[in-house]
């Protein structure tokens, strides 16, 4: 439930619209619904802006749809996290609207409008196989209403790819830089930019990469100002992040 939509429903209780009982089933499982497997914070939107994400991993498909179910109810949008084409053949019948992006590895429900934000973020990759933490990033800022572009294979082993597009870097306001192998994109991208940096180490490289270690202790030890640092392969962390500062800027703006 939204804050928009609990005032609603306070209001058409004080105008005499609707019976106090059925008020009172619509607001019975707040501030949380308990299903014994999980409890859903269906206040998470009213306190933070954002209703609750599903992250798939580790769930049974009957505690994924179950779950669904529940956030179904109370009209939030849907985002479920690192959802494989199995999860999504599970639970596509729940909603005629469902959508799913195989690269994000992302499921989506929407029930209530998505405003887009005039702020930008860009998100830049270092290479083509750091496209689906990249792409987790953008469709999870895309969903909590950031308006994204994309920047892709702009990796420091080719730097004037990225120089040649520094003009995109300066019209975002804030930038989420992606990278594995050594890490570098951030540093450089900090360097380049007066706007937050959120990096995203991936597990993208040869062995010495260390599944991505050594692209977050570089990116956590960059000499540029103004980086800050996810967990590795983390897009959904970055763009969640990013639509905070997106949301704040919005905000200040009016």
């Amino acid at each position: 439930m939204t804050e928009n939509s609990l005032h609603a429903l306070l209001s058409d209780v004080k105008n005499g619209e609707i019976e106090i009982a059925h008020a009172i089933e619509q607001l019975k499982h707040l501030p949380f619904e308990d299903l014994g497997y999980a409890k859903i914070d269906h206040h998470r939107e009213i306190r933070t802006g954002y209703p609750e994400v599903i992250f798939c991993p580790g769930k049974t498909i009957p505690q994924i749809r179950g779950i669904i179910e529940s956030i179904l109810v109370k009209k939030n949008n849907i985002l479920a996290s690192r959802a494989s084409e199995e999860i999504y053949e599970a639970v596509k019948d729940l909603a005629p609207n469902i959508e799913y992006y195989p690269e994000a590895r992302s499921i989506f429900i929407q029930q209530v409008e998505i405003r887009k934000s005039r702020a930008k973020v860009l998100v830049v990759s270092g290479g083509t196989s750091d496209i689906p933490v990249a792409e987790e990033a953008v469709v999870t800022a895309e969903k909590l209403g950031c308006t994204v572009e994309r920047l892709y294979d702009v990796g420091v082993a080719g730097i004037h790819r990225l120089l040649a597009n520094k003009h995109r870097i300066d019209e975002a306001q804030v930038v989420i830089a992606v990278a594995g192998m050594e890490g570098a994109l951030a540093s450089v991208v900090g360097g380049l930019s007066d706007k937050p940096v959120i990096a995203v180490p991936t597990s993208i490289g040869y062995g010495a990469n260390f599944g991505g270690l050594a692209a977050l202790l570089a990116m956590l030890n960059s000499c540029a100002s103004g980086v800050g640092v996810v967990n590795i392969d983390n897009g959904f962390g970055a763009g969640f992040l990013a639509s905070t500062i997106i949301r704040q800027i919005e905000l200040n703006a009016k």
